[in-house]
């Protein structure tokens, strides 16, 4: 049985992969594949090609280099979630590139990595997006945060005091799942750690994205880390 996009399921995750250097892409074509179940079905070197091959393959995550000749991956990531909602985007970025994040934010990307980072933030990250979930890393959470207080958007205390106040009208629970939602786990994992039932996990995200005024979880996770909105560690961990 095929893997329903947007939702924990069986079968392999199915992934593309677009970035205009052949050496990169390969490098995330073999990390991806040391996980058994994600699956590279297309490669792209374009933003062009990236929406031409996702119409194609309808694979559940396109992973997108932000800088690509023809279409960038912003302009690629908004016509996929444009035509092809299905398909979750995770991008891949560089410092110096917050704008972009921000962005990609705007035009509904669910998932922010930086090419330096760990190798296991991308198999996370599309793992959390293939599931419906946002994977915000640490390391694009902090910059978002500074560069928004870098470019006029507000000094950073002004917008950790605006976020705090945004946070301050959520119900406790809505607090909660608004804490892991700043920490990319999808509603199935939401639900575990709080023993609900994933559809009222999904209420209450809706609540969330409502009441904090943004479109997607990734704004939302924005907001969690400008507020230090933060989950408590796994049972394990305490």
């Amino acid at each position: 049985m095929a893997r329903t996009p947007g939702a924990a399921g069986p079968g392999p995750i199915r992934v593309l992969v677009a970035d205009d250097e052949p050496m990169i892409r390969a490098g995330v074509r073999a990390l991806l594949a040391t996980d058994p179940d994600i699956e590279v079905v297309a490669e792209a070197a374009d933003g062009h090609e990236a929406v031409e091959l996702v119409r194609a393959h309808r694979p559940h995550v396109a992973v997108l280099d932000v800088r690509m000749p023809k279409a960038n991956g912003i302009e690629a990531a908004a016509e996929i979630r444009r035509k092809m909602p299905a398909t979750g985007v995770v991008m891949l970025t560089t410092f110096g590139e917050d704008d972009y994040i921000l962005r990609a934010l705007g035009c509904g990307a669910a998932g922010f990595l930086i090419k330096s980072g760990e190798p296991e933030e991308l198999l996370a990250g599309v793992r959390a997006v293939a599931d419906g979930a946002a994977y915000l890393s640490p390391k694009v959470a902090a910059r978002v945060v500074a560069h928004l207080a870098s470019t006029g958007a507000g000094d950073l205390a002004g917008r950790r005091d605006a976020a705090r106040e945004r946070v301050a009208g959520l119900t406790p629970r809505e607090r909660e799942v608004l804490s892991y939602l700043g920490a990319g786990l999808s509603n199935g994992q939401i639900a575990r750690r709080l023993h609900l039932v994933e559809g009222t996990v999904k209420a209450h995200v809706s609540s969330v994205l409502a009441r904090l005024g943004v479109d997607n979880r990734a704004a939302a996770a924005v907001v969690a880390h400008e507020a230090g909105v933060l989950p408590p560690p796994p049972p394990e961990q305490r």
